[in-house]
């Protein structure tokens, strides 16, 4: 399944590790804001998702201000990399800003066709897809960002414009599907 720019964005209902954000478990209606929804697929193993949690915890807040909703999604399979269990997104959840979700059947990393960690979506006030991929050029290195597509994007969203870039492929670890 592919998820294309227009497309809805598919529903969930997750249980929560953030105890500090939102809901036990969060619906997708419970995680939008009037301007729209920022989903972020990340886990607590990926070195590139270290590298980026306080860019994550800037794009949290970037997000809460223009009245965004903002939620990470861990779908990875625990087996594979224990570090990205339940138990440990609960520890992890402790310095996050956001809801931080569990995926366990993986259903949601399918239904948005999410392939890495980080992997943002961006979605409308109607909760059209607007923008999907990478936070910005280097991921490992804030440093050494060139380009800021997602923030690109949101700016465009909130003036009612398309952005320029509405696709670009995600820089981080592969998705951990299950066997």
């Amino acid at each position: 399944m592919t998820l294309n720019i227009g497309d809805l964005a598919p529903g969930f209902d997750l249980k929560n590790a953030n105890a500090s954000e939102g809901s036990a478990q969060m619906t997708l209606e419970q995680s939008r804001k009037s301007k729209g929804l920022i989903v972020v697929f990340e886990c607590n193993h990926c070195p590139y998702v270290i590298a980026s949690i306080s860019r994550l915890e800037a794009m949290s807040a970037e997000a809460e201000s223009n009245d965004i909703g903002f939620v990470g999604i861990n779908s990875n399979d625990p087996v594979v990399y224990p570090n990205d269990s339940y138990e440990h997104m609960v520890k992890r959840a402790e310095n996050m800003s956001y809801p931080y979700l569990h995926d366990d059947s993986q259903e949601i990393a399918r239904a948005y066709d999410a392939k890495r960690t980080p992997e943002f979506f961006l979605f409308d006030e109607h909760l059209k897809l607007v923008y999907k991929g990478r936070m910005d050029d280097s991921p490992r290195d804030p440093t050494q960002a060139q380009t800021h597509e997602l923030h690109d994007a949101i700016q465009a969203m909130l003036q009612g414009q398309a952005p320029a870039v509405t696709q670009t492929e995600s820089i981080g670890c592969s998705v951990k599907w299950k066997q």
